[in-house]
């Protein structure tokens, strides 16, 4: 609470003079100072394990009778404690790490047969093992995850749905653009129906790639200097190093090196002198 400090000032008149002296009050408040409280940092949460049967597949297509996965003399790196730790699997043990282990190691085997290995949930310690410190986790097997395999075919369906509804709405001379990176020339010899097939086909089977065909800025640029190749507008030197004009012969520009001839073509045309050879080439294949 707050004090308050009383000030005290008198009136004093003439010697022998009746007076009556005042006083004055002078309250003075101070402020309250709070202290301010520490913050309290708050430590992320560990994730729990859950307890459940688990069953881990090889990688690969490869499926062996029999595989033994090496179960000691391997080691996991310890961030918080900052060391290597190492692993072994024992049946007699409550742990996978050597350092907590207490009393004889009965060293237990890891055999996977026909490519599969089931741990139920009463093994913990291999589960722990297998899941979060074995080395090869993920490299030579994998762990069966049927919620994770869901959101990734959830999201190869959802990208065939964006690509094909996408793959709809192009106009011919997109679509020859992208069905041109995929099967050349032939496209030229397609009918509308034909490529529209194609290409919807291509959407569906390759969404990813074809979703970002469709973002690439310079994919018509590239489809117009494969046009004018094919027609004789433009001349592509038998090593794909220079592009010059069909008709005399004069030097356009030079491929540089370790890139794709009508990619540099295309980041060509978006040049000054290349706008101009772009707008020739444009009215000519009107």
């Amino acid at each position: 609470m707050a004090k308050k400090a009383k000030t005290k000032a008198s009136y004093q008149g003439d010697p022998g003079d009746e007076h009556v002296s005042t006083v004055a009050v002078k309250e003075t408040v101070k402020p309250v100072v709070e202290t301010p409280k520490p913050k309290i940092k708050v430590e992320p949460k560990k994730p729990v394990w859950e307890i459940k049967d688990r069953v881990y597949n090889l990688t690969g297509s490869k499926k062996p009778l029999s595989y033994m996965l090496k179960s000691s003399n391997i080691y996991w790196f310890d961030e918080e404690k900052g060391f290597e730790r190492e692993l072994k699997y024992c049946e007699n043990q409550r742990t996978q790490f050597v350092d907590e282990m207490k009393g004889d190691q009965r060293l237990a085997h890891v055999i996977f047969r026909n490519g599969s290995l089931f741990v139920e949930k009463s093994k913990t310690v291999l589960q722990k093992l297998l899941s979060l410190y074995h080395p090869h986790r993920e490299k030579i097997y994998t762990e069966y995850k049927p919620q994770v395999i869901a959101n990734n075919e959830l999201e190869i369906l959802e990208m065939q749905a964006d690509a094909i509804v996408a793959a709809r709405t192009l106009d011919i001379d997109m679509m020859e653009a992208i069905m041109r990176v995929e099967i050349g020339s032939e496209v030229s010899k397609m009918s509308s129906k034909e490529l529209k097939r194609d290409l919807l086909i291509y959407a569906r089977n390759n969404p990813r790639l074809f979703l970002d065909l469709l973002e690439d800025e310079n994919i018509q640029l590239r489809d117009y200097g494969i046009k004018a190749t094919e027609q004789g507008i433009l001349k592509l030197s038998a090593d794909q190093r220079t592009f010059s004009w069909g008709s005399n012969g004069r030097k356009l520009m030079n491929v540089p090196f370790d890139e794709h001839p009508y990619s540099a073509l295309a980041s060509w045309f978006k040049t000054d002198e290349g706008m101009e050879i772009y707008t020739n080439i444009e009215k000519q294949l009107q």
